[in-house]
Formats: structure tokens, sequence, C-alpha cells
């Protein structure tokens, strides 16, 4: 069966509890809206996306330095895959789940748009060259 472009984000998403009153609060919660906007905007690039499917991690709360959140993004292409992990060690802006989310779809925007020049290049350089005026 053909999945549909972004199904694998949607139907997780899907699964998360609404934005009820305990979580309204919850950045990873309220991130879920970021993720999809940001899997749709990916799907203007291509309609060959397989799937997406992105992790969040918030670290254990003792960590004195604040939050720093973790973004994996892993999108299935045919006979292609693009992982993005993105780990803040030091990027301070990233104890924003937004700011997060932005630099790890960012990278995958960027490795999705490499991989398909070099697949348009590729397909390219294999087509016979016609002569004109010949």
């Amino acid at each position: 069966p053909t999945r549909r472009p972004g199904a694998a984000i949607r139907r997780k998403a899907n699964q998360l509890p609404s934005g009820s009153s305990t979580n309204s609060n919850n950045p990873i919660i309220t991130g879920i809206a970021k993720i999809r906007e940001k899997v749709k905007k990916l799907e203007q690039y291509t309609d060959q996306i397989i799937s997406c499917r992105v992790v969040v991690e918030a670290p254990h709360r003792q960590h004195h330095k604040g939050k720093l959140y973790h973004v994996r993004v892993d999108l299935s292409l045919p006979g292609d895959e693009i992982v993005v992990a993105r780990d803040p060690k030091d990027n301070h802006e990233h104890e924003d789940v937004y700011i997060a989310i932005r630099d790890a779809f960012e990278a995958v925007r960027r490795q999705l748009k490499k991989k398909l020049r070099q697949k348009r290049e590729k397909h390219t350089k294999g087509a016979p060259v016609q002569e004109i005026g010949a």
C-alpha cells in the first residue's frame, strides 16, 4: 500500500494528548503543531516522502544549565533516508524547543534539497543530448 506523505508524523502526533489545561504549558505537546508545519513545508519539495518520524527529547530536570532539547528527524524516501539528530551540547538556543525543532528541520531541508538536486543531475547526465540543427 502507498503511504501518504507525512502520514507517520500525523498519525503519531494525533495519538498524543491534546492541549488540555494540564498539558498546555508543555512545550513538547505545543510543539506538535510546529512539527506538522515543518513536515508540510518539506512536502512542498517532493511528493516522494514516505514517512517522517520526529523525536523531541528533554533531558532530566537535574541539569544545572537548563533544558537543552534534542531533536531527531528520520525522513524516508524511496530507496533513501535522511537522518538528522541535533545534539545541542553547547548551543543554549536549544533551551527553546521551537528553535531546536527549527534547526533540525532546516538541516533536513538542506539535505533533502541536496539529494533531490543530485538525483536530478544524475537523471539529466544519463539522458541523451540532442544537437540543435543537425
